[in-house]
């Protein structure tokens, strides 16, 4: 494990809301399962700004993998049983064997690959607790951006009115305003 993967595995562990809904998503044994884009970045970037507190969460994204299944009633499922455990926190789940649908790309063969079409690289993360007990890492993009006080259109997305929107909608310059947004390259 690298120096930024212990880190950020450290800071995962230790926020209480982070491992309380870690744990159980592990419980639910979906495959390919993670909890993924702001659930991770949003820690990353409160730590690098020097926040003793995690900012509060919009929605909390668990993204699986299962072609056998890609209705969204399963995701709604899913997410009822997340609810049952935790009703205070916003479960989102998403199956990515149907996410390309909504993007018009070729089916996805895995979380990964779906991640790895995301608007933004730092936005491309997931963490899980694996069989052994131990947070680890999903990061198709890298974990530098993550660290660099960028926000960085991802070029396999490519779309620089949907980035731009995104930057601006979701406030992410007010909230950690040492974030400066890299050109699309």
């Amino acid at each position: 494990m690298t120096e930024i993967e212990q880190q950020i595995t450290t800071w995962l562990a230790e926020e209480p809301l982070h491992l309380k809904a870690l744990l159980q998503v592990r419980e639910l044994e979906l495959n390919d399962a993670w909890l993924a884009a702001g659930f991770v970045r949003n820690l990353i970037w409160d730590r690098l700004h020097g926040y003793a507190q995690a900012t509060p969460l919009n929605d909390i994204d668990v993204v699986y993998f299962n072609r056998e299944d890609c209705s969204a009633q399963a995701d709604e499922r899913y997410e009822q049983r997340l609810m049952k455990g935790s009703p205070e926190l916003p479960w989102s789940v998403k199956n990515q064997a149907r996410m390309h649908e909504r993007h018009g790309h070729a089916p996805y063969s895995s979380s990964a690959e779906a991640m790895s079409h995301w608007v933004e690289v730092e936005t491309a993360i997931g963490a899980r607790i694996n069989a052994s007990g131990q947070i680890e890492l999903n990061a198709p993009l890298g974990l530098e951006a993550l660290f660099a006080f960028s926000i960085t259109p991802n070029p396999r997305h490519a779309i620089p009115a949907v980035f731009a929107q995104r930057v601006n909608d979701k406030g992410w310059l007010a909230l950690w305003p040492e974030l400066k947004v890299q050109e699309i390259r």
